[in-house]
């Protein structure tokens, strides 16, 4: 005997097919009969229902249908009208719409199972017939109708409640704030700069920070306070000296005190605005390194906020490829060089990262393609991996080791190019993960030296140099000498450098002394 699976509103269904061979008509037979409702009658007997006591029973058990798990109910339901002691029991087949729920079934219940394509139009007939096979437990089609409205409200609230994959929307809404908070605070500091430089105006070339600039306001209010004012909590000991100086001598014209207290209220809302941008920085921060741990070490906290914002949501960027990531925010200029059959561009939000906007110019699109590659396998791991095996103290293991072997990657390039690479990793300052505490260089800014592990190791100076023909110099890079050899560019740099080579020589010999030449 063969039984279908159909869930309902109202609650479980077991419909039995009476015709075995039903599956095995064509298609279009199959729509015929049961289009029909006096031949779907004859085909189609309900065998059993399992009726939900409460709507909240039926948004439990129809999400877990959805995420294709067997809940305790349609176990038991399962177990006793299928399994039960009746004869051939065990013998019985069970259609089931969903391939991810039958294969569950088919794996806990032991229970022969058939959910494929060749189902779908009996499903559909099912569907159709549907209010015809409930007429005997009292389940007219206006109650179904009633019932199937109230579940799918009940089931999109809870989804949209519940939801785990929503928690990205809290980046998203805190990135475009953190921008509008931006723009707000630069209008306004402005207008206080402007404001109080009538009567001021020296200040605003001693004090560049906005948040500074407004508390030094608060605190002074007229320039003839400045002597008797103190600044230590707001300025260093030297530029509370420079300010002090430039208040006595000021060109400023005098302002009355109901002008002045305008000027506080403006200078109160810079003051607070930037506080609580601090606050959403650190929100902002502390979301990223939960949510997308690995894109947060490879780029920042803000260049990964504004590429998932613009993608939309993480998973929407984790199916994005590296080609895409790597010009995300960057579409205008795309579409308007390829309508003027002109170069496209190189990178957008991710010109933004560090790694690529401390790169020297001709190797920023080089920077820009592996920046993303990294970024796209960071964020697949980010989307992607298990969120019951993450925790707070997971290092994100995968994100710096890219940023370490991109890190690595540019100092090569750079020393390729001829440029003395003075570049000091940020991996330990911002995650401090790999080697413990971060260790200081010589300036008092901290340094990874597993970046600098990775970096290939130059030729001796101890070793006696030959000297080498123009058409063989070629540049120390990471590829494979007969590759580059076969390239055009590295020819083309090859002529240049040998070049080079030849000016240096001469410049060299017209330099020396008459007796020298000899010598060279």
């Amino acid at each position: 005997m063969v039984l279908a699976l159909f869930e309902t509103s109202a609650g479980f269904c077991l419909v039995k097919v009476t015709d075995a061979g039903l599956l095995q008509k064509p298609a279009a037979e199959q729509r015929s009969s049961l289009e029909d409702p006096t031949k779907a009658s004859n085909l189609l007997k309900l065998q059993a229902i399992h009726q939900f006591q409460s709507t909240a029973e039926g948004v439990e058990e129809i999400t877990a249908i959805s995420e294709g798990k067997i809940s305790k109910t349609l176990k038991k339901f399962l177990v006793e009208e299928v399994q039960g002691g009746k004869k051939g029991g065990k013998d019985e087949q069970l259609i089931v719409s969903d391939p991810k729920l039958g294969g569950a079934i088919a794996k806990k219940l032991s229970m022969a199972v058939i959910s494929d394509s060749t189902t779908q139009d009996l499903f559909r007939g099912i569907r159709q017939q549907l209010a015809v096979l409930l007429q005997e437990t009292g389940v007219d089609d206006k109650d179904l109708s009633t019932m199937s409205l109230g579940l799918s409200h009940s089931l999109s609230r809870y989804k949209l409640k519940f939801s785990p994959d929503k928690v990205d929307t809290m980046i998203v809404q805190a990135i475009a704030l953190l921008d509008d908070l931006d723009k707000e605070i630069n209008i306004y500091a402005m207008r206080v700069k402007e404001w109080y430089g009538w009567h001021f105006p020296e200040m605003a070339k001693i004090i560049s920070d906005n948040q500074a600039y407004a508390k030094v306001v608060k605190a002074m209010g007229f320039r003839t306070n400045a002597a008797t004012t103190d600044f230590s909590e707001i300025l260093p000991e030297d530029l509370e000296e420079v300010l002090k100086a430039a208040a006595v001598i000021s060109m400023g014209t005098e302002i009355s005190t109901t002008d002045l207290q305008h000027i506080h209220l403006l200078a109160d809302q810079v003051i607070s605005i930037s506080q609580y941008r601090t606050e959403l920085y650190t929100y902002l921060t502390n979301r990223m390194n939960a949510i997308a741990p690995n894109l947060t070490a490879l780029v920042g906290e803000l260049v990964g906020a504004r590429l998932i914002a613009h993608a939309g949501s993480l998973m929407t960027l984790a199916k994005h490829p590296a080609s895409t990531i790597q010009i995300l925010g960057a579409e205008k200029a795309l579409f308007r060089a390829l309508k003027t059959k002109h170069d496209t561009p190189k990178y957008g939000l991710i010109f933004h990262a560090s790694l690529v906007g401390s790169a020297p110019q001709k190797l920023k699109g080089k920077m820009a393609r592996m920046v993303a590659t990294k970024a796209a396998l960071s964020v697949r791991i980010d989307a992607l991996s298990d969120a019951d095996t993450k925790s707070a103290e997971d290092a994100p293991i995968a994100g710096i080791e890219h940023r370490v072997k991109l890190e690595s990657r540019l100092r090569a390039l750079e020393q390729g190019m001829g440029i003395q690479s003075v570049r000091r990793s940020t991996v330990g300052t911002s995650m401090n993960r790999l080697n413990g505490k971060p260790s200081m260089n010589g300036n008092g800014a901290t340094y990874n030296p597993a970046a600098d592990a990775l970096i290939p190791s130059q030729p001796s100076s101890s070793k006696k140099e030959e000297s080498t023909p123009a058409d063989d110099f070629v540049m120390q890079t990471d590829g494979d000498a007969s590759t580059l050899k076969k390239s055009k560019k590295e020819k083309k740099r090859k002529r240049e450098a040998g070049a080079e080579f030849a000016e240096e020589a001469a410049d060299l010999e017209k330099a020396a002394p008459a007796e020298d030449v000899s010598l060279l």
